[in-house]
This record gives structure tokens, C-alpha cells and sequence, in this order.
């Protein structure tokens, strides 16, 4: 049932494995090493690799890790199970020779297979499917007794046969017992007052007349006059304009086509923009600059145990107790030493704007890291936690691979042939500008570009590349580069296909020499199935040496939704066996979310990418790349 069975140190020793097929498992171990030991990643699927799956558990105390991989078709309750099974029995016969660490050697006196073959057996034993139950005979049946007494009607059994009336004959008998009931009170009435004598009696004749007319008269008066009602206006009264405090009133004021500012045309007002642009010019050479976050005390403090701060206010021995309480002590951490710092970490992340989900797996993986590890006498559990879970994030946030745009240019024009990047992204993030500010950078490295205006869809897209395109062009003038402009914009209107503008643009670029093809693309939900597969014949069809998703760092949750489908939908409408997906993420508005950073963590753990763009402002120098480290203690930050 089993494919294959390791154990290895953490150092890369395999100590023993068990091999259930011929073929080799090097690769996919070394895959799920790459992808999730050393991400420190954790989930409850199992990691895939073609047609096997595979299931870890590391084992801190000694280093460990034990590894089982067995094909996906297969539903294998029991794997969780032997897996913990293997680790205690392992850790008990061979406690001695690994307490030594520096001793262990390659496979060394470790006879584990007899052991491991008796608790595969016990295991599979124990998943078997249970022999069914004997059914019940007609007579033992509940339900058939229930059905036959249900049917048996007995005399005086009144109530049974009224709750299987309908409702509407229920309800007559309900009216009919209500009139019952106040006939009943009546009579009673009644003969309460026979019992006291006769009313007509203790009443004189004047009094008996004078109760008549009041009678007569209330009676009259409530069928014959109507209750007065207050006169209609003549006119309903319309709705007002609301007149705004800070504004006008009428559509005058959005007329801008004859003047601004006091006779001012618009010619006059973009050479003033112009002449405020020029003042970038020149901060934008060589590699951005980083994200940076002050570190204030208030990291500090976060550190320090909450109640630890509390006890402090009371002073005495109070606060040394409640000091000494949270300190480990030597001891082995185990998963309810974790529990509460874990649920506080995770609810801490969570209002950070990491995703929920996100958020359960790093905890989980943090967990899985500092169990059974041995800890330091004068150490706390928050403190550990906190520096597990911070290198975490920081190894998270590390890109994989290093993305040098500027270096992947040059290697391209060597080759005589332009570097190609897409853009994507949802409606609204951002798109079109932050791919003027990378425009803006490139140009100042001394590179030419050409944008490519794909996006076909969304009404004024073209123009407000044209106007990006006008203000480049007018601080790199062409007759400081030669008399070729540094930047050009390549469009063909609205309603065409996206994928042959931009395979078009990529070739005029080629032939008139440009550096770099920046190619803008329509803004689209992840549920819209036909945009997305135009997207994906778009990166299918031109294949771009970069695929960006630009994403705004505003959301939470919805991030993971948004990367999850986006790549999904480039698997799944490639041409190829190994399809293109998502290289790298624009992170746009990082500076209107102060600390709250999460969202740079939830889309670096869905795709594995780096971050390789932060837009921090509005203006074509602001433009960052990210620091793992600044980040990281803005999201640790209490």
C-alpha cells in the first residue's frame, strides 16, 4: 500500500527507509523538502508530487523528520496514525544512539524493519472496514411499532384523532371550544347574579331610563359620525436639491473645457504638471529602494508576557510569581504549553489582514517546529513563540529566486529582442498606474519601452495610458535620445483581441528596437471565466518573460481567493505541458494600511513568488521593493 517510508536528520543523514516499488524516491523527498520543510509551510492536505502523495512529521527533540509517500488514488485513513505510531516507537529503541547526534552515520545499526512492517499491519488491520450489522427483523423494528400503534384507534382517545385532523378542521374545533368557553362564562355570570337577586330590582325606574338613553346615544354616535380626520395638504411637497457645504450645486462647475485657474487652458496647466514632474528625475536610478518601518518600542513590549504586565502593577511577590510562571524550565514544549500563546498569535495575524486560513497554517506550522524541542531555563513560551513564529515569516517573504529585472533587460538585449512583462490583476488595484511608475524607473536606467494597451474592455483604458505615455515623453525629450522617444505606446482602440495586440506590439518592439514590452491588461474578476481564459491565451500565445498579479494590500481573506483561481485558470487554458503561471506580485495602496501588512504574507504563502513591486504613493518615484525584515516587525508589532 506503501510506496516508500524514510527517516532522516535534519542535517540530510537518511537513517533508515523502507521501499515498497522499484522506482527511486529521492525526488519527490527532495521536493517536499524544498517546498515545505524549508518554507517551514504546513497544511492539512498532503503534499503532491506527480502521482504520489506525500506526509511529514518532524520530530524537534531529535531532529528528525519521517516522511511516508503512497499514490493519491488511494484513500489511506491511517496515515496520520502510523505515522505518530513510527516516531514513538523509532525514538524509544534508538533514544540512546540518537541522543549522541554526532555520532550518527549513514544508515548506521538501525534493524528498524521488522517493527515497521508489525505496525504496518497493525495499521492496515485496523482501517479495514467493519463486517456490517444484522438488520432487524420486521417485528424488532422501532419504526414498525411505532407505525402500528400510531394506526390504533381506542374509545376516549379523542386527542389522537383531533392531531391528525388538518389545520383548518383544528381550528373550527379550537373556535368551537372558544365559544364553548364563553358560553360558560356567561352562564356563570348569569347565575352569580341570580344568586345575588335580581339587578332590575336594586335600580329605580329613573335610573333604569337614564342608562337606557346613554345606551342609545353611544350607540348612534359610533355608527352615524365618522372620527374626524386632518386636512390633506393641497400639494405634496417635491424633494429639495441638497445644496453640498464644499461644493456647487450645479453641473457648471464640472465644466472644464474653457478655462482653469483664473483663465488658465489646459496646455498651461500640463506644462505646469510637466515642470512638477521634471523634479523626479533622477531618484529613480539603479535598484529601488526598500519598505522601511521604524521600529519603535512598542516591539519591545509586545514581547514581554500579557500577564507579566499585569502582575507587574501589582508589585511584590505577586509579580515574581506571575513572572516565574510563564518560564519553561528545561522542559520539552508540547502542543498545550503552545495552545493559548498559538491562538493569540493567530488572532494577532488575523487583525494584521492576514487570511484566516493563512493564518491557522502558520500557527500550525510553528507548532509543528517547537514541539518536543527542549528549552532554555530563563525562556518563556510567548518569547519562543514569537521568534519561531517571526522567522517564519521572514523565511516566507524571501524570495525563492531573485528577480532582477534590470539584469534580465540587459541579458535581453544582448539577445537582440525585447523583455516582455504582463500585467494582471482584479478591477480597480491599480494596474495601469504602477505600470507608469515602473515606466518612469526604467526609463531613468536608460532603458526604451514600449506599453502595450491591451486592456480592450474598460472605457477610457487607452487614454489614460496616452496621458502616461504624454507626461514620459515630455521630461525624456527626443531629442536628448537620439530622436527616438524613450517611451511609445502601442494601441489598436477597443474591442479587438487582446492576445494579437499584444503579440503585434511585442513584434513592432522588436523591430524598432525597444528594451522592454510592458503589456497592460483588462482588469477581471477570478469568477469571470471568459476574461480569464482570454488572460491565459494572452500569456499562452506570447509567452512574456514576466507574469505579474498586481494586487492591492487592502485585501484580507480575498486574497487567497483571487491567486488561488488566477493560477488555476493559466493551468488549466495552457497550451503546454508546463504552463506559465504567476512570476512575481505588484503589491499596490501599502500606504494606506499603516501596519497592517498581512496581505503581502497570505499572497507570498499562496504562490511561493516574491514580491517584487510596492507601490507606496501616487506619484512615479513611488515605487519600492520589499524588506522581508521591515515587514515582518510591522506585522509582529503589538
Amino acid at each position: 500500500m506503501l510506496d516508500f517510508f524514510t527517516i532522516f536528520s535534519k542535517g540530510g543523514i537518511v537513517l533508515w527507509y523502507f521501499q515498497g516499488v522499484s522506482e527511486s524516491f529521492t525526488g519527490p523527498v527532495n521536493a517536499l523538502i524544498r517546498t515545505f520543510i524549508l518554507q517551514e509551510r504546513s497544511g492539512n492536505d498532503p503534499f503532491t508530487y506527480n502521482s504520489l502523495n506525500l506526509k511529514y512529521k518532524l520530530d524537534n527533540e531529535f531532529e528528525l523528520v519521517f516522511v511516508v509517500g503512497f499514490q493519491k488514488i488511494l484513500t489511506l485513513t491511517y496515515v496520520d496514525k502510523f505515522i505518530d505510531d513510527v516516531q514513538l516507537r523509532f525514538r524509544d529503541l534508538y533514544k540512546n544512539q540518537l541522543e549522541q547526534k554526532g555520532a550518527l552515520k549513514l544508515l548506521d545499526n538501525f534493524d528498524f524493519k521488522d517493527d515497521f512492517l508489525r505496525l504496518l499491519q497493525k495499521a492496515e488491520q485496523s482501517s479495514k472496514a467493519r463486517a456490517p450489522t444484522s438488520m432487524k427483523t420486521y417485528e424488532e423494528s422501532k419504526k414498525y411499532q411505532n407505525t402500528v400503534k400510531s394506526m390504533i384507534e381506542t374509545k376516549g382517545s379523542d386527542t389522537g384523532s383531533k392531531k391528525s385532523k388538518n389545520g383548518k378542521k383544528k381550528a373550527s374545533e379550537t373556535g368551537g371550544d372558544s365559544a364553548k368557553a364563553v358560553a360558560q362564562s356567561v352562564s356563570n355570570k348569569s347565575s352569580s347574579h341570580k344568586s345575588g337577586g335580581d339587578v332590575k330590582d336594586t335600580l329605580s325606574a329613573e335610573e333604569i331610563q337614564k342608562n337606557r338613553e346613554e345606551f342609545f346615544r353611544k350607540r348612534n354616535k359610533g355608527v352615524g359620525e365618522k372620527p374626524s380626520k386632518s386636512p390633506k395638504p393641497d400639494k405634496k411637497k417635491g424633494k429639495e436639491n441638497r445644496i453640498w457645504e464644499l461644493g456647487g450645486n450645479s453641473t457648471k462647475d464640472l465644466d472644464y473645457s474653457q478655462s482653469l485657474n483664473g483663465g488658465q487652458s489646459p496646455v498651461d496647466q500640463s506644462k505646469e504638471d510637466v515642470a512638477e514632474l521634471s523634479k523626479l528625475v533622477g531618484r529613480m536610478k539603479g535598484e529601488l529602494r526598500s519598505v522601511d518601518y521604524e521600529s519603535s518600542e512598542d516591539e519591545e513590549v509586545a514581547e514581554v508576557p500579557d500577564h507579566s504586565k499585569a502582575s507587574s502593577k501589582k508589585g511584590g511577590f505577586g509579580g515574581m510569581l506571575g513572572m516565574l510562571k510563564g518560564l519553561v524550565g528545561s522542559k520539552s514544549l508540547t502542543r498545550e504549553d503552545m495552545e493559548s500563546v498559538l491562538e493569540k498569535m493567530c488572532t494577532h495575524l488575523i487583525e494584521k489582514n492576514v487570511a484566516a486560513e493563512i493564518a491557522n497554517q502558520l500557527c500550525e506550522s510553528v507548532a509543528k517546529k517547537l514541539e518536543g524541542k527542549v528549552m532554555g531555563t530563563f525562556t518563556t513560551v510567548s518569547s519562543t513563540v514569537k521568534q519561531a513564529l517571526q522567522e517564519s515569516l521572514v523565511q516566507i517573504l524571501q524570495p525563492k529566486r531573485r528577480v532582477d529585472i534590470l539584469r534580465d533587460v540587459l541579458d535581453a538585449r544582448s539577445q537582440h529582442r525585447p523583455f516582455v512583462i504582463t500585467f494582471c490583476g482584479v478591477n480597480g488595484v491599480g494596474k495601469s498606474t504602477n505600470l507608469a511608475k515602473i515606466s518612469f524607473w526604467l526609463i531613468e536606467n536608460g532603458f526604451s519601452v514600449l506599453i502595450a494597451a491591451c486592456d480592450t474592455f474598460r472605457s477610457g483604458a487607452v487614454e489614460q495610458l496616452r496621458i502616461h505615455q504624454h507626461r514620459l515623453s515630455s521630461l525624456y525629450p527626443s531629442s536628448e535620445t537620439g530622436g527616438q522617444s524613450r517611451v511609445q505606446l502601442y494601441e489598436k482602440g477597443y474591442g479587438k483581441d487582446a492576445a494579437g495586440i499584444a503579440m503585434e506590439a511585442i513584434a513592432y518592439a522588436r523591430n524598432q528596437n525597444f528594451d522592454v514590452v510592458l503589456v497592460d491588461t483588462a482588469g477581471r474578476m477570478q469568477d469571470n471565466g471568459p476574461l480569464m481564459n482570454a488572460l491565459a491565451k494572452l500569456i499562452a500565445v506570447n509567452m512574456p518573460d514576466l507574469v505579474l498579479f498586481v494586487g492591492e494590500a487592502l485585501v484580507g481573506n480575498e486574497a487567497v481567493d483571487q491567486l488561488v483561481k488566477f493560477n488555476q485558470a493559466l493551468a488549466d487554458h495552457s497550451m503546454s505541458d508546463k504552463p506559465r503561471l504567476i512570476d512575481g506580485i505588484v503589491l499596490t495602496k501599502f500606504d494606506a494600511i499603516e501596519d497592517k501588512v498581512g496581505a503581502a504574507i497570505s499572497m507570498t504563502y499562496i504562490t511561493g513568488q516574491p514580491i517584487v513591486f510596492v507601490g507606496t504613493g501616487q506619484t512615479y518615484s513611488d515605487l519600492r521593493s520589499l524588506n522581508a525584515k521591515a515587514v515582518v516587525s510591522a506585522l509582529m508589532k503589538a
